[in-house]
């Protein structure tokens, strides 16, 4: 492909940082190319001094909007046509930010859920994600009522799984992925089938595992290459 058959992504990232970089290396895994021409053109904004999702949604602090808002800005001032925020929670304002601007801003969670219908049907799903994005519904409230959901119980959300993510964000993998680990086998234990990662720490964490799963950031990561290419370009 020349460079004309592509169009221009943008990646609003940095929240946080590993996960960004994840999400990059998958943009480039999924895509199928023979040569550096062969990849697709994106420009990143990555500022992890965003204002944290989880503590603006439950009001321990600000609102992350404009911040974000400030990112679309400037990617569509970069002339980007379509927009991937590889955050689950920062989801909970993407319709905010999409009434902002004329550039499509891509869903992680509907990317996930076609992900999980390609691969696996309709399978029972255990949900690992902050606790804002599984208080607020953002996934249980998208899919119309194809799937029934296991959710980490208040006690593991806030004493383990939240605890991994920030770990993860940190840089200790290894804590964050045993913790994670026993989490996911008690979501297992009550009836999941397959499990959806629900941030983008938690592949980064559990990348080294066989679970039955879907990868939000891997899903989001071949959406953006196919709005790039036009092509069914996944692995």
């Amino acid at each position: 492909m020349n460079v004309s058959s592509f169009r221009l992504m943008g990646v609003l990232g940095g929240m946080g940082p590993l996960a960004t970089v994840d999400f990059l290396r998958k943009v480039v895994d999924a895509t199928s190319a023979a040569s550096d021409q062969d990849h697709i053109p994106f420009i990143v904004y990555s500022v992890p001094q965003i204002p944290d999702r989880t503590a603006a949604f439950f009001g321990w602090g600000p609102s992350p909007f404009s911040a974000m808002l400030k990112g679309v800005r400037t990617l569509e001032t970069a002339g980007v046509e379509s927009i991937a925020i590889p955050c689950n929670t920062a989801h909970l304002w993407h319709s905010q930010l999409q009434a902002q601007t004329p550039v499509e801003i891509l869903h992680i969670v509907k990317a996930t859920l076609e992900q999980v219908e390609l691969q696996y049907g309709q399978p029972r799903l255990g949900l690992l994600a902050t606790a804002a994005t599984i208080e607020s519904g953002l996934y249980q409230s998208h899919g119309q009522g194809k799937f029934d959901w296991v959710l980490p119980t208040e006690q593991e959300l806030h004493e383990h799984v939240m605890p991994a993510i920030q770990a993860v964000k940190a840089g200790d993998l290894s804590l964050a992925s045993d913790t994670l680990k026993r989490v996911a086998h008690h979501l297992f234990s009550r009836g999941a089938e397959v499990l959806v990662y629900g941030c983008t720490e938690v592949p980064i964490a559990l990348q080294a595992e066989s679970f039955p799963s879907i990868d939000p950031t891997l899903a989001l990561a071949k959406q953006l290459v196919f709005r790039s290419t036009g092509c069914e370009l996944m692995v």
